[in-house]
């Protein structure tokens, strides 16, 4: 059966003419307009509730830097009842020093301690060795805290502290405290212990044993004590008679 002429017979150029007709694609029909968009580059901002939910929230792990030793001039009204004219030291001379300590509760503390004004570095040195090693304090406040900055009274508390204007017991030269050269630490823990053996403070009868272990006791060699001796400091520890476990001083 036969279905058109055969592609012989059509003229060339009327074959050429329907082949670019048929392979040229037709007009494309004008698109609607589009109304203005963002790009993808540029998304829509976010809820300002998305916002706060999604910004860190700081570590609160990580510790705020620990305060530096601070250094501040004391008045004679600051000293309260642990001065008084004829002492050898006046406030000119003596500093309060604002110093880190470890508490007994494996906490840093902040405490305060007079001394006088040529050894503040060297007294925030130590503590800060006291410190790093762990050593437990008790409390750390000047005397003037105790009613008539009563000696007494502060070591009952097992407070450590430095200047008070006071003689030295069964004396009548003064104590290196009086000028701020000294420094009593856990006292109630580390008695003063005369030969006839009425120790002070008057609560501290526990620890006239040296044989006990409690922490913040000092004994000779415990790196605590060397804190101190291997920076010059006099141990009463060390002392023949009296033995005074509390008290080391810088004459």
């Amino acid at each position: 059966m036969r279905i058109g002429r055969p592609f012989a017979s059509v003229p060339a150029a009327a074959l050429a003419a329907a082949l670019l007709v048929s392979c040229t694609p037709a007009p494309e029909s004008p698109r609607p307009a589009q109304p203005a968009s963002r790009s993808a580059a540029e998304p829509a901002p976010l809820p300002p509730e998305t916002i706060r939910r999604l910004t860190p929230v700081p570590d609160k792990t990580v510790p705020d830097p620990a305060p530096r030793p601070a250094v501040h001039p004391v008045t004679a009204a600051e000293l309260g009842d642990t001065w008084r004219p004829g002492c050898p030291a006046g406030p000119d001379e003596l500093r309060r020093v604002e110093l880190d300590y470890w508490g007994f509760d494996g906490q840093t503390h902040r405490g305060e301690l007079v001394v006088h004004r040529d050894l503040t570095d060297e007294v925030i040195e130590v503590f800060a060795a006291l410190h790093e090693l762990r050593y437990p304090i008790e409390r750390m406040r000047t005397v003037a805290a105790y009613p008539g900055g009563d000696d007494e009274l502060s070591m009952r508390d097992n407070n450590t502290s430095a200047f008070n204007c006071r003689g030295i017991p069964g004396s009548s030269s003064w104590s290196w405290h009086a000028y701020g050269r000294a420094i009593d630490v856990n006292p109630k823990l580390n008695p003063y212990v005369p030969a006839g053996g009425a120790y002070e403070p008057a609560n501290a009868g526990p620890w006239v044993d040296r044989a006990r272990t409690d922490p913040g006791m000092l004994r000779d060699g415990d790196p605590a004590v060397t804190a101190f001796t291997d920076r010059g400091w006099g141990w009463g520890g060390h002392w023949r008679s009296p033995l005074d476990y509390q008290h080391f001083e810088m004459p």
